[in-house]
C-alpha cells in the first residue's frame, strides 16, 4: 500500500490507535479519524494536522449512519481500522443489560455498522478491514463474559465479512493482542484491585508494527488472523 492511500481509523485518541495513527501520518499516509464528538475531533485535528475528522458516537451506533449522512465521507478508504474498544469487568450474576449494550454497541454492532458505511469505497480501492479484536475473542474467563462475548462477536463479524468480500478484492484481518499498556488496560488493572505496571504488557507500538505488517502485505496473500503475546 504505497504512498498516500488513506485509512480511518477508529480509537486513533490512545493505546494502540494512538500508535497506529502517527505511524501512518509519519509515513505521509492520509488519515480520517473518527471522533466521538466535535471536542474530540478538535483534539485529534490538533495532534495529526494533516488529518482529517469524522465525528460519530461509536456507543450510539444507530445513529452513525445519520451522523455520516450530515457529513463528507472520503472518496476512497483503503483501509479501515477499527481500534476502539470499551471493557467492563464484572461476573454474569452481575451484569445488567446496559453493560452488556455497551460493550457490544461500542466493541461489536458500532463496527459492522462503520464497515456497512463504508463497504463502496473499500470495494472500489480493494480495500483492507483491520479488526483489533482481543486475546478474549479467542477465549472466556470469568468476569470477562460481556466483553469476551463482544470480542468472539467480532471474530464472527470479520470471519463472515471476508467470505462475502472476497469477490470483491477485500482483505480482512483480525488481530489479537495480548495485554498491552494503554489507558484500558489501566482501568482493567483497578477493576481487577491489581497494581498496574505497564512494563509487563505488549507495547502499543509493537501491536501497531504487526497492523501495518499485515496492511502492506503483498496483494498475493493475506494475514487472516494474527496473535500478538507479550513476549516477556
Amino acid at each position: 500500500m504505497a504512498g498516500m492511500a488513506t485509512h480511518l481509523i477508529t480509537g486513533a485518541g490512545s493505546g494502540i490507535g494512538a500508535a497506529v495513527a502517527r505511524r501512518l501520518d509519519e509515513r505521509g499516509d492520509e488519515l480520517v479519524l473518527l471522533a466521538r464528538d466535535a471536542g474530540r475531533a478538535k483534539e485529534l485535528a490538533a495532534r495529526f494536522p494533516g488529518a482529517r475528522t469524522l465525528v460519530g458516537d461509536l456507543a450510539d451506533p444507530d445513529r452513525l449512519s445519520w451522523a455520516f449522512s450530515h457529513q463528507s465521507l472520503p472518496d476512497r478508504v483503503d483501509s479501515l481500522l477499527h481500534i476502539a474498544g470499551i471493557v467492563d469487568l464484572g461476573p454474569i450474576g452481575d451484569l445488567r443489560p446496559k453493560t452488556w449494550h455497551q460493550q457490544l454497541n461500542l466493541n461489536l454492532i458500532a463496527p459492522a455498522e462503520i464497515t456497512r458505511l463504508l463497504l463502496p469505497q473499500l470495494r472500489i480501492c480493494k480495500g483492507h478491514v483491520v479488526f483489533v479484536n482481543s486475546g478474549a475473542g479467542l477465549a472466556a474467563h470469568a468476569e470477562w463474559g460481556a466483553y469476551a462475548a463482544s470480542k468472539h462477536g467480532l471474530k464472527a463479524l470479520a470471519d463472515s465479512l471476508r467470505q462475502e468480500e472476497k469477490p470483491n478484492g477485500i482483505r480482512v484481518t483480525s488481530v489479537y493482542p495480548g495485554r498491552t499498556a494503554s489507558p484500558m488496560q489501566a482501568k482493567v488493572h483497578s477493576q481487577e484491585g491489581k497494581a498496574y505496571d505497564p512494563a509487563r504488557w505488549i507495547d502499543p507500538e509493537s501491536v501497531a508494527t504487526t497492523i501495518l505488517m499485515a496492511l502492506d502485505l503483498p496483494r498475493d496473500a493475506e494475514v487472516t488472523d494474527l496473535m500478538v503475546r507479550p513476549g516477556r
